[in-house]
């Protein structure tokens, strides 16, 4: 069996619950634990093999899978009275849909057993030479790739197809004769003057990735599913009960082995593949014969290197013994062949070719480089794509266009490069030269200095900030969101839309929409996806928003390094918006104090050190508005650079200038200077029943607390409700004050009246 497969949008879990599978090692197993895990096994691999086999819908990858199929033979063969007659060992894939007229195999339709290291190739070879008693003897395999499909069986009498089927059970398979007639790679008759009078020609139904890519595309179009990779898609495209559908799908078909036959044109299987390719069959040009397991391992690694070149998907190398009589006397083992094994790649890692390297500019401006991939499929998902995360991890890794990589699914999610292949480096590949400016709005980019190690940050980003188109929707749903405006109606989608239809492109429009709607010929309300009802909804919501409180408004502005906490900060001290603006206009950073006193002095005349980026911070203060902002409790000089970044770019005070005209922000509620928690850190956890969480954090707040999400030894006060759990706890083992909320409100009531 070819393992299975993991989807983008994952099947939903049908399989039983497997607590009772245990990491002990196999010996360790007592009699009873090696029986009820191998029955949770049982159930697991059964359900797994339906997924994959019925549904085409697998729920896990190829690792995941492999490993319990060895897990499961490992415990049968150290307790070999668990394998019964219904053991999965003796069993191939799953049940024949019912959708489908079954077909019983002449010749079942076995699997084949795994290898995972060239060691295990190794003692595959040696373990035939044993059985054989072969010992100089000469002893020849065949070595191909083995394609990631749908392996299928076509039955010709008298050189014509009657019948076509698909593995099922490997004893019965589907009866899918109408679909595989469409299919331009089977020939509907067989030439040549050596073909049996009944052969059943075996192999696999599989989709090229350029096809794949162009039918997800058409899928995307006319709005249907996309399939997880070309598998799926050859799977799903031949199991179709209309064959239309299957003639419209780019299916091809490579044949590699036999079933029942009446004769047989050769006697080595080399021979018999060259055979199919004169009767009309694409047979794979990669197949190769080798004389020792030295030469098994050296042709898989040419084909690992070569996977991403091949158009197709390929999940390992097959080896077979080539002789036939040989493969007669070697029989077969369980549901396996002894003569054969497949030699499977590493489950999450593949290797493809870097075509180019693109820079992604994120919603605050990071320019993330990422590489464009000759796609390729990794852990049953079709990467086309991978991280390379910042210039340094570039140099550092020395990734140029065109090189050669090894990429993994890091945390079996984001597509990395793990390592170059230098070996294979085109002679033309130059190293990558990392732009300084932004690719979207042409804005100087910049990599920030902590002004503390004197270290570059690894990240450069962007200065346009709201004036980016890169950044600009990210922008936009960043200020709709629910702790900066929270424009109801307003969602990621609908920012989204109104931007492609050219209605935002910067926060002042969301306050004019209603007006330029108005004014429209083509109305939101007459949108797809909009009704009067909803449009009306999100008209009155930011109507709602025109007076918002400042510091929401200052967050919503996406400043780097300002987040909630820190724009309540910059308020509570500067008060309005114009005043901050003012004093970022004002401030002088050690940075722009290095820069004009080297314009005026020039560099000869700095002070001795000056040159030193690491103790420019103890030379160099800034002027006295920089200090002031500094000097604020928790703002410091990172705070401080991104806020004065942000208002000395002209086109930035220009949006917030435009923004100003349409919304008031409202002062922030006065906070109380003397309380009895005024200074203090409190945590809230459990049920609230009489304010909600909002509520009591404003609360605590107002009366100069600050509030944690978490506890620990700086906590100074745990209010906690029915319900509470694990903060409880912790506050109870470090010896944290823990209060009820009828105890926070007589400890805070009154002051909180007079606040």
């Amino acid at each position: 069996m070819t393992a299975p497969k993991a989807p983008q949008t994952p099947a939903p879990q049908k399989t039983p619950d497997t607590d009772s599978l245990r990491p002990l090692p196999v010996n360790s197993l007592s009699p009873d634990e090696a029986a009820r895990e191998h029955a949770a096994l049982t159930d697991r691999i059964r359900a797994l093999d339906e997924a994959y086999y019925q549904e085409d819908a697998p729920d896990v990858s190829d690792g995941e899978y492999d490993a319990l199929r060895r897990r499961y033979e490992e415990i049968e063969a150290r307790f070999p009275a668990l394998k019964g007659t219904e053991s999965l060992s003796n069993r191939v894939g799953a049940a024949p849909v019912e959708k489908f007229g079954k077909v019983t195999h002449a010749v079942p339709m076995l699997s084949l057993s795994n290898a995972f290291s060239d060691e295990e190739i190794a003692e595959f070879v040696a373990r035939v030479r044993r059985f054989l008693a072969f010992d100089d003897e000469v002893l020849e395999f065949t070595s191909e790739p083995k394609i990631d499909g749908l392996s299928c069986s076509l039955r010709y009498e008298q050189g014509r197809l009657t019948v076509a089927a698909t593995r099922g059970d490997g004893a019965q398979g589907e009866d899918v004769t109408a679909n595989v007639r469409t299919i331009a790679d089977i020939p509907q008759e067989l030439k040549g003057d050596d073909v049996p009078d009944i052969i059943e020609v075996r192999g696999e139904v599989y989709m090229a990735g350029a096809d794949f890519e162009a039918l997800n595309a058409r899928q995307a179009a006319a709005g249907e599913k996309l399939f997880a990779n070309p598998r799926n898609a050859a799977a799903g495209s031949l199991r179709q009960l209309d064959p239309k559908v299957t003639a419209s799908r780019p299916l091809k078909f490579f044949a590699y082995a036999w079933g029942e036959a009446s004769a047989l044109p050769a006697e080595t299987q080399f021979a018999m593949v060259e055979a199919f390719g004169r009767w009309g069959f694409s047979v794979n040009p990669l197949t190769i014969i080798a004389r020792s397991a030295q030469e098994l391992t050296q042709h898989f690694h040419r084909i690992e290197e070569q996977r991403a070149r091949l158009g197709y998907d390929i999940d390992g190398v097959v080896c077979k013994v080539n002789r036939l009589d040989l493969q007669r006397r070697l029989g077969f083992v369980s549901r396996s062949p002894r003569w054969a094994i497949a030699h499977k790649f590493p489950a999450e890692q593949a290797i493809t070719i870097v075509e180019g390297i693109d820079i992604q500019v994120g919603r605050t401006g990071a320019l993330t480089p990422v590489a464009r991939l000759v796609p390729i499929t990794v852990g049953g998902v079709v990467v086309s794509s991978a991280t390379l995360h910042n210039e340094d991890e570039i140099a550092r890794k020395d990734i140029r266009v065109g090189d050669t990589v090894v990429v993994q699914r890091a945390g079996d999610v984001i597509p990395q490069v793990v390592r170059v292949l230098a070996d294979k480096r085109p002679p033309q590949a130059h190293p990558f030269a990392f732009p300084t400016t932004c690719p979207a709005c042409g804005s100087h980019a910049v990599r920030e200095e902590d002004p503390k190690t004197g270290k570059l940050d690894a990240v450069r980003r962007c200065t346009g900030g709201l004036i980016c188109p890169a950044q600009m929707v990210e922008r936009l749903r960043h200020f709709v969101s629910r702790n900066a405006f929270d424009i109801e109606g307003l969602g990621e989608k609908q920012v989204q839309a109104l931007f492609d239809w050219g209605l935002l492109a910067s926060p002042a429009d969301i306050f004019t929409l209603e007006d330029r709607n108005a004014a429209s010929l083509q109305r939101l309300e007459n949108r797809e996806g909009w009704g009067k009802t909803s449009v009306k909804k999100l008209f009155a919501a930011i109507e709602g928003r025109r007076n918002v409180a400042v510091d929401r408004f200052i967050f919503a502005l996406g400043i780097r390094h300002v987040g909630e906490t820190n724009a309540k900060r910059l308020m509570r001290h500067y008060g309005t918006v114009e005043a901050l603006e003012q004093a970022a206009l004002t401030a002088v950073t050690p940075a722009q104090e290095q820069l004009a006193a080297q314009a005026s002095a020039g560099d000869d005349a700095l002070l001795p050190g000056l040159a030193d980026t690491a103790a420019r911070p103890r030379r160099l203060k800034g002027n006295e508005a920089w200090q002031e902002m500094t000097n604020i409790d928790g703002i410091g000089a990172v705070v401080a650079e991104g806020v004065v970044d942000f208002f000395q770019e002209p086109r930035n005070r220009e949006v917030v200038a435009a923004l100003l005209s349409h919304v008031t922000p409202a002062p922030m509620e006065a906070v109380a200077r003397e309380s009895p928690v005024s200074g203090k850190t409190v945590v809230f956890t459990g049920t609230l029943e009489k304010m909600t969480r909002d509520e009591a954090k404003a609360m605590a707040e107002r009366l100069g607390a600050k509030v944690s999400g978490s506890v620990s030894a700086k906590t100074s006060l745990v209010v906690a409700g029915p319900g509470a759990g694990s903060k409880l706890e912790k506050a109870q083992s470090l010896g944290v004050e823990v209060i009820s909320e009828d105890d926070w409100f007589a400890l805070v009531g009154e002051a909180d009246a007079e606040a």
